[in-house]
């Protein structure tokens, strides 16, 4: 092995599953997770482009949000897959900057999309005179692009300076992806600096919007408490309650893991959390939004309802 780790730039991913039947067992039923995953996000983005009555701000960003998470998933999955069924654990040094890249930039655009859609409700609950302006076809474009542009500077950034640390000690990276705090116990530098930069891009990209997102909420529900019609209450409280479930399954183990000192983390318990947003939120997302919101389920009546009529 060290033979190895002296001849090649590889990287070496250990994995989530031991290599028994019981982690055959466990990777089947990954990857039955990413196949729902796959299904449930393509038909949102599907369903919101091809129904006019989608075309609102709120849905836009929600097609974003799914086509997100299919990228955010298939950055994971499939390659820890194809490791674990073939036998071979090797990602080559290029690969793994490509994973973490993408990884990272649907990490930190999903983020910032999540605060545009609880600022799209506050505007709509709160200001409803005032939405068209402030929730224009236009500024959702542009909270879209930055989303964006923001998650892949910040993503290169981390990529460029992971890919060009010194790896003097194992290459065996003890996680299923290319996860740059998984990689630096393997450098032969201190890296407090960047560890404290991780800390500040965290707070930045996930702990600033998720403070914003509650705050927008805070003010959404207190508006939603007041109203007097209870069926636009109803409305709304369902709407609000459905964006902070999806909101808290992803920002809750995001922010445990990156927001801690590494002192305190063990790889175990790191990948556990890793699979809650990097395979269960992409999975849970379309679900979520699709049973608790009757527009989507009416469009889902209208678009597949007329596809099985034409077909017969």
């Amino acid at each position: 092995m060290e033979k190895w780790n002296q001849s090649s730039s590889d990287f070496i991913l250990l994995g989530l599953f031991p290599e028994n039947q019981t982690g055959l067992l466990l990777l089947l039923l990954i990857i039955f997770v990413f196949f729902l995953a796959f299904f449930g996000n393509s038909t949102m983005i599907h369903l919101i482009r091809v129904d006019p009555r989608l075309h609102s701000p709120m849905y836009i960003l929600l097609s974003q949000l799914s086509l997100m998470d299919l990228m955010y998933i298939s950055s994971t999955v499939p390659k820890m897959a194809f490791n674990f069924l073939s036998g071979q654990k090797s990602i080559t040094f290029l690969g793994c900057g490509v994973q973490s890249f993408f990884f990272l930039t649907m990490a930190c655009s999903e983020g910032l999309l999540l605060a545009s859609m609880a600022y799209d409700r506050f505007v709509a609950i709160c200001h409803p005179l005032h939405y068209p302006t402030r929730m224009s076809k236009m500024m959702c474009l542009k909270m879209i692009i930055g989303s964006w542009i923001l998650g892949s500077i910040n993503s290169l950034a981390h990529t460029v300076y992971a890919l060009h640390i010194p790896y003097c000690h194992s290459r065996s990276i003890n996680h299923f992806f290319c996860d740059v705090p998984a990689m630096l116990p393997l450098a032969c530098m201190d890296t407090w600096v960047y560890e404290y930069m991780v800390f500040v891009s965290t707070s930045l990209f996930l702990l600033c919007p998720f403070l914003g997102i509650t705050a927008s909420y805070g003010r959404v529900l207190f508006a939603v408490f007041h109203m007097r019609s209870k069926e636009g209450k109803k409305k709304a409280f369902t709407t609000c309650s459905t964006h902070l479930t999806v909101v808290t399954f992803y920002y809750a183990p995001f922010v445990y893991t990156y927001l801690r000192p590494r002192s305190l983390r063990s790889p175990t318990e790191d990948k556990i959390l890793a699979v809650f947003y990097t395979i269960l939120t992409p999975m849970l997302n379309p679900i979520i939004y699709s049973l608790r919101n009757k527009e989507v389920l009416g469009a889902m009546t209208r678009v597949f309802g007329t596809f099985s009529s034409t077909k017969t």
